[in-house]
């Protein structure tokens, strides 16, 4: 079992930027590979962004490539979400997950784990 809590979410002018984290604990957190899903009103959640358990390789949604970069520490059970040149589109709640295998991240519905979810809102 592991449990995720985001922050670093907020309000933001376009252009912007902000870093999420997810803070994990329970299992080790090495075990997991770790992705960040987002969900705007009346749309469905979406895949951004994934990093595998080692973090030495990461996948990304076109709509971020170039703006999103992942990472993570595992000594300190973390993972974060830096977020640049922020657009109002990329405005949602943001939910990091965690899967127990290294592969097909952008399916959701293979992650086992859900954070709470953080509100991230760009203004334009």
């Amino acid at each position: 079992q592991v449990q995720l809590v985001e922050s670093g979410g907020g309000l933001v002018q376009a252009g912007g930027s902000l870093r999420l984290s997810c803070a994990a604990s329970g299992r080790s957190f090495s075990s997991y590979a770790v992705g960040w899903f987002r969900q705007a009103p009346g749309k469905e959640r979406e895949f951004v962004v994934a990093i595998n358990k080692s973090g030495d390789s990461t996948y990304y949604a076109d709509s971020v490539k170039g703006r999103f970069t992942i990472s993570r520490d595992n000594a300190k059970n973390t993972v974060y979400l830096q977020m640049t040149s922020l657009k109002p589109e990329d405005t949602a709640v943001y939910y990091c997950a965690a899967k127990s295998f290294n592969n097909n991240y952008a399916r959701r519905e293979l992650y086992g784990y859900w954070g709470q979810g953080t509100q991230v809102t760009v203004s334009s």
